[in-house]
């Protein structure tokens, strides 16, 4: 069964195609910069790569390329081989608990609650319009990024505000990258041979965006990030956690708008705002390596925010078996590694330096004498977006 996984954002189209259930990648890429007339297609399959600069002005056009590629480079014999599509939804509110088959009904629902995700939701329904109307017959799958973390209790979820606002706008802790999260969980189930109900697992899926999560039994039971993917650890542009008062400060101090200043905490903060260098995990540690003050200053308040996040987990879990490392700072960083792990000797973290130096490919980075495992796990959003497509139409 041929399963296209989708990742639709505002101007950009990332795909899979996957064959299920043996998730073997038959060919993957981007379609970046999209209504510009320079925009890029970039698509690898067997040991090929194809790049194109050209002019795609939509996401149908973007769609219509992508599927004529498929068929021209003999990906695909014909488009009626591609049975079932799996579309990235960022923000799913408390209406989806799991990804479900895409209906109007999903697809007014998914509107309706893209006030909490004005950024992406608006491009994922771009997307899911653009398949839909270029494969009408074929099944399409929306997987929420939210989705995993609703099975918080309200004791996670519920923010310290006047009750209203959770009774008439949503208020509450959402949590994101929860595909994920799930995934990772999995794997460490798996690596630690055990069924996923049988082990408490931290996952740190560090990235330009960055979240951890609480599992316990396979199931979210907190997680860092909230109402939006604002709060929680400092990332590559994003604070993380501040004093809200902060907002208003800075508003009046430099007569901003509050727009003015969210959008500085989303864009211009993180590693970005402390080291006034770069956003990039890699630019910082080489400029940390040469005694940049800043730069040493924004990776280590990261590594201390996570750190911090892990032994608050740690206690809510009771206890953990494993902490899993994840995404793109998480899965090639041994530094940010070593930076955390070496906060957490206090719950018996032991690091295995030598394995912590390799990076990308699954393995264990913990030493034998450690009393929770530390795990490397690359992430894969994909297949699960695939596994979950397959798993509903079937």
């Amino acid at each position: 069964m041929k399963v296209m996984a989708i990742n639709a954002g505002s101007s950009s189209l990332k795909f899979q195609l996957l064959e299920m259930p043996s998730e073997i990648v038959l060919a993957s890429g981007v379609v970046e910069r999209i209504g510009l007339d320079d925009a890029v297609f970039n698509i690898k399959y067997s040991d090929k790569k194809v790049k194109e600069v050209c002019e795609i002005k939509t996401h149908k056009v973007a769609v219509d390329m992508l599927l004529s590629k498929l068929v021209d480079l003999n990906i695909l014999g014909s488009l009626d081989e591609i049975e079932a599509i799996g579309h990235r939804v960022v923000h799913g509110g408390e209406k989806f608990s799991d990804s479900v088959i895409i209906t109007d009904e999903v697809l007014k629902a998914i509107d309706e609650v893209s006030e909490l995700a004005p950024l992406h939701n608006p491009a994922n329904l771009t997307g899911i319009e653009a398949f839909k109307t270029a494969l009408p017959n074929v099944e399409a799958v929306a997987v929420f990024d939210t989705a995993f973390h609703q099975t918080m209790e309200p004791l996670s979820y519920m923010y310290s505000v006047p009750y209203d606002w959770y009774t008439k706008y949503g208020v509450r802790k959402y949590g994101f990258h929860g595909t994920s999260h799930k995934y990772v969980s999995l794997r460490a189930a798996h690596m630690l041979g055990k069924k996923p109900e049988e082990v408490k697992i931290i996952v740190a899926h560090i990235g330009n965006g960055a979240s951890l999560c609480a599992i316990d039994k396979g199931k979210s039971i907190d997680t860092s990030m909230g109402f939006t993917p604002l709060a929680g650890i400092a990332m590559g542009t994003r604070s993380g956690d501040i004093d809200p008062a902060i907002v208003q400060f800075i508003s009046q101090k430099e007569n901003k708008s509050l727009d003015e200043v969210i959008d500085e905490l989303n864009k211009k903060s993180g590693y970005l705002g402390l080291s006034e260098l770069s956003s990039d995990s890699r630019d910082l540690w080489t400029a940390a390596n040469k005694g940049d003050e800043k730069s040493i200053l924004a990776v280590e308040k990261q590594a201390k925010m996570i750190a911090d996040y892990i032994g608050a987990y740690f206690l809510a879990l009771n206890g953990c078996d494993a902490i899993c490392f994840t995404a793109g700072i998480g899965e090639n960083a041994w530094e940010t590694r070593k930076l955390v792990i070496d906060r957490l000797g206090a719950i018996g973290v032991v690091l295995d330096y030598e394995e912590n130096l390799k990076r990308g490919d699954e393995r264990v980075i913990s030493a034998k004498e450690s009393k929770i495992k530390l795990l490397l796990i690359p992430t894969n959003e994909e297949v699960m977006i695939a596994r979950d497509a397959v798993r509903l139409i079937k």
